[in-house]
This record gives C-alpha cells, structure tokens and sequence, in this order.
C-alpha cells in the first residue's frame, strides 16, 4: 500500500512526530497497538479521527523502515 497520502510530518503537530494527516495520532501509537495484539476495529472506536485505511498505511510505513 502507498501510505504516503495517509502519513505525514509536521514541526508544528505533535512536534514534528509522523501522524496520520489531518489528526495529532502518531503513527506509532497504532504500529504499537497493533503489536499488543489489538484488533484494528478496537483501535479505530478507539480514535475516531483515524479511518480504516490508516491501519495498512501504518503497517505499509513501518515496512518501508525495516527496508532501509
């Protein structure tokens, strides 16, 4: 999955953290959610912000890390 029109930076949100665009929810909270074990369902009730695409362009995000 192309995550890029789903994850952005900004120095000015959440200073500078990778967030999915459009929300202050780092990419990482969900990466870390999902790691626990959690059910994409669960972590989207419970950060209504975040929608279902977020959860691949996450894993698509940290997959493209280990690749570098």
């Amino acid at each position: 999955m192309d995550w890029k029109p789903y994850i952005s930076t900004d120095p000015q949100i959440m200073h500078g953290a990778v967030c999915f665009r459009g929300t202050r929810i780092p990419v990482s909270v969900v990466l870390g959610n999902l790691a626990a074990g959690e059910a994409p369902e669960h972590i989207l009730d419970q950060h209504p912000s975040l929608r279902s695409e977020h959860m691949p362009a996450a894993i698509g995000y940290a997959a493209d890390l280990a690749r570098e």
